[in-house]
């Protein structure tokens, strides 16, 4: 159900806006994944886990930017709130250009995640503003389908800017196309957030709203199934250039063979948006978490405790991984914010935290174990899958 507002876009149009909007993040992970060697040479530290947590400390941004500019925008609107983020990227970015240590690199990094939480949770909170229940699953979908599309094309962009300029212009880039889609945002997306329905900002605003989170029970289970799915989706992420450069010695193939794995996941979103309204949200992701369970076991079963197999193999299994998590993240964040529409600001904000609590301490230790094969990568996919379908037991059977 759509609330009545005068609107400039066409659904076709805020779909892709909404997209490249959360976009950015994908785009300021991904494309600095071909980077990761170049920079840590530029910087003075090679090592690898040091080297990961150029990715996963921009999730701990996300994580702390998102209780702060959620809560906000229930108060000051959308619009400015997406400003006031966007600007703090901008900075950002020009912090991690300079970088000459590890520490300035990883400061930079998080400053990028508290900018970029603000357009990631904001654009969850307007389609919340706009929509409901299975209809905003799909719009969900359909946004992701765009939305998974970067991470297919951000490696190969940021391996070709580093080969014909230096890693700088990747970050270049990024402040590029994050300051164009903000100008079209500004101009063609109204505010979502009535008047009427603005909550007046005090400091026991986020008190208030915290306890009202807490009142639903799916809100919170389904949160943090959240943070366990992307606790494994992060490991992969920091892992990926271990993994395939180093392990298996493909360097210039990488970028290629991570958009192969995200072509995976974006099939899996492209078809969620018609699976969903003839399944519903719960039966869909409940049946996804457990081939994501049942893949990961297999693969432990039938490789523990040896080298690594074929690559063909493990892309095969990564593949049914990542098909699974495009039945998943979309419901899941959908089921969350489904009680709490009248507080989508702080709930997509406290949903959003909870589950980066969650998913960055998870991805920094198993990322410290992956070494010689890539074992621990799905040790951490099990543990991730079985404790999500755990959770589910303390919510209604689905039929």
């Amino acid at each position: 159900m759509q609330i009545v507002l005068k609107k400039k876009t066409s659904e076709l149009e805020f779909i892709a806006l909404m997209a490249f909007l959360m976009a950015n993040v994908a785009l300021s992970i991904d494309s600095i994944l071909p980077c990761l060697s170049a920079i840590g040479n530029a910087i003075g530290n090679s090592k690898n886990s040091d080297l990961q947590q150029i990715i996963t400390m921009i999730f701990l941004g996300l994580g702390i930017g998102q209780l702060f500019f959620g809560t906000i925008s229930d108060s000051l609107g959308r619009k400015p709130s997406v400003l006031i983020g966007v600007l703090i990227f901008l900075f950002s970015s020009f912090i991690c250009i300079y970088a000459q240590s590890l520490e300035m690199m990883l400061f930079g990094r998080v400053l990028q995640g508290i900018g970029l939480s603000a357009p990631r949770i904001i654009c969850i909170s307007i389609i919340r503003d706009l929509y409901k229940g299975n209809q905003m699953a799909r719009i969900m979908s359909f946004i992701s389908v765009i939305f998974i599309s970067v991470p297919m094309v951000a490696p190969i962009l940021g391996q070709f800017i580093l080969k014909m300029y230096n890693w700088q212009s990747v970050f270049y880039f990024q402040v590029l196309f994050s300051f164009i889609v903000l100008v079209w945002f500004f101009i063609r997306q109204e505010e979502t957030l009535i008047a009427s329905m603005k909550i007046k900002l005090t400091k026991n605003l986020f008190i208030n709203g915290t306890k009202e989170f807490f009142r639903y029970k799916d809100s919170v289970v389904f949160t943090l199934i959240s943070g366990c799915m992307t606790g494994g989706f992060m490991v992969f992420l920091s892992s990926s250039k271990q993994i395939f450069q180093d392990q298996y010695g493909l360097i210039d193939e990488f970028a290629y063979i991570f958009a192969g794995i995200s072509f995976f996941l974006g099939v899996a979103t492209f078809l969620n948006g018609s699976l969903v309204v003839k399944l519903g949200m719960k039966k869909l992701s409940t049946k996804a978490l457990y081939l994501f369970s049942f893949s990961a076991l297999a693969y432990l079963v039938l490789f523990y405790n040896t080298q690594n197999p074929p690559i063909y193999i493990l892309l095969s299994f990564m593949g049914i991984q990542f098909l699974s998590l495009g039945f998943i993240f979309g419901n899941v964040t959908a089921l969350a914010m489904q009680p709490i529409g009248h507080i989508a600001g702080i709930g997509a904000s406290l949903r959003g935290f909870i589950s980066t609590i969650i998913a960055v301490p998870f991805a920094i230790i198993v990322g410290l174990f992956i070494d010689k094969t890539a074992i621990p990568l799905f040790l951490g996919f099990l543990s991730c899958g079985l404790i999500s379908l755990f959770l589910l037991r303390f919510l209604p059977k689905v039929d």
